[in-house]
């Protein structure tokens, strides 16, 4: 209902008789120019993914196609709005959507959907400054714990209000009250979330973050056996790529954050975050080591990241989207470069228990995304998880994987 009150309010905005003089810099002369002279969002996804597990009786051999289409209008007295409405559809039954029963595949989270996938309205009359109203896809820093989720074909997108600040050299200020939530598998949640969020980038590529996530939201991250689940996270990052040479630079990482109980969550949620990493990036070829904790409670509570992008994160083979109650210690290689138009990233996971000596297994990943001409690129990208600990509890084992995704995407420009 909120974004149809954004979508409202904006039409109600446009309808207002212009003022007399000329429009700002940049500005429509009218609302109806705003809205003719706007610019069309249109993106096309088809994607086939194919799963091998142990323990499902069959592969799973998933065919989806995912549509994008949408308005942004110009800006008229500082107003802009944009609307985006996305189709999911698949086009085969031989997997797990999470919705179609089929429980004998393994999982592949795309399910049918047909929706509002943003409708937000934008004001800049402020220096520097942007406010906006409703259905919205949110990405900070690397999106570990905010993110959209864009890899799946259902996105994660919130409902409520943020504002981006840079009147400051420098420092980008970020603050969000959201009120609903939209996740991969086409369920809404009503969510209370508020974000802090600072940056301040010292020299170009290299940022200094501060942020605090103030989630009071019950049923997010059930899977840790809670009945409230409500926590906050604050936490510092510094990352980026410094110059060393004219080709040569220097990756680096360093970020610790802290999770605890909030609002009514429950006691035991306090756990600790570190992610560490440093290489080195040479003309279109890199090379890191990085090392990422989740750590645990005593084995009774994870640091969870339940509205982050968590495919990016752990191995892609999507098999620690929820932290174990044991926590993880993950320590990755990863490797990347271009060859001709070729862009090529292969990783490399060891994954640990931060508590009861467990030794999860370790996971492959290799993609290749190719640019076939203007708006259309294809991509091929391929996991491989082993287990090693068979005798670790029930609950903290991950059976072997193996995941192919061919994937083509299509943006109108």
């Amino acid at each position: 209902m909120k974004s149809i009150a954004a979508c409202v309010l904006a039409l109600l905005i446009f309808a207002l008789p212009a003022t007399r003089g000329q429009a700002g810099e940049g500005e429509a002369a009218s609302p109806s120019d705003a809205v003719t002279g706007g610019k069309l969002f249109l993106n096309l996804r088809p994607r086939y993914e194919h799963v091998e597990q142990d323990g499902r009786a069959f592969d799973a051999n998933a065919l989806t196609l995912r549509t994008l289409l949408g308005w942004q209008t110009g800006t008229y007295r500082g107003f802009s709005a944009t609307a985006q409405m996305i189709d999911v559809g698949r086009l085969n039954d031989n997997y797990n959507d999470t919705k179609n029963g089929r429980t004998q595949f393994p999982t592949v989270a795309d399910p049918d959907d047909t929706d509002i996938n943003q409708a937000f309205l934008d004001y800049t009359g402020l220096p520097d400054t942007t406010l906006r109203l409703g259905k919205q896809s949110i990405k900070l820093d690397n999106v570990r714990f905010i993110g959209n989720v864009e890899f799946r074909q259902v996105m994660q997108v919130f409902t409520g209000a943020t504002v981006e600040n840079k009147s400051l050299p420098g420092i980008a200020l970020y603050g969000g009250h959201l009120e609903r939530l939209k996740t991969v598998f086409g369920d809404q949640q009503e969510i209370r979330l508020d974000i802090l969020h600072g940056a301040w980038e010292w020299t170009p590529g290299n940022r200094l973050v501060g942020y605090g996530y103030f989630h009071d939201s019950p049923k997010t991250a059930s899977a840790t056996g809670f009945a409230d689940n409500s926590n906050r996270i604050a936490g510092l990052r510094a990352d980026g790529v410094y110059p060393a040479g004219d080709k040569l630079k220097l990756l680096y990482t360093a970020e610790y954050a802290r999770q605890n109980h909030y609002a009514d969550g429950n006691a035991h949620i306090d756990a600790g975050y570190m992610h560490g990493g440093a290489g080195l990036g040479w003309d279109a070829f890199f090379a890191r080591l990085d090392y990422e904790l989740l750590g645990s409670n005593g084995g009774v509570y994870a640091f969870q990241t339940p509205l982050g992008t968590n495919h990016l994160f752990q191995g892609w083979a999507d098999l620690f989207l929820t932290t174990p109650a044991q926590g993880i210690r993950d320590t990755y290689l990863t490797v990347g470069g271009a060859i001709a138009k070729a862009k090529l990233t292969a990783e490399y996971h060891d994954f640990k228990s931060d508590f009861g000596n467990i030794h999860y297994g370790q996971e492959f990943d290799f993609g290749v995304t190719y640019p076939f001409g203007k708006g259309l690129n294809g991509k091929i990208e391929y996991a491989s998880f082993r287990e090693a600990d068979i005798l670790a509890p029930a609950s903290a084992r991950k059976r072997d994987t193996d995941k192919l995704w061919l994937t083509v995407v299509y943006d109108f420009e």
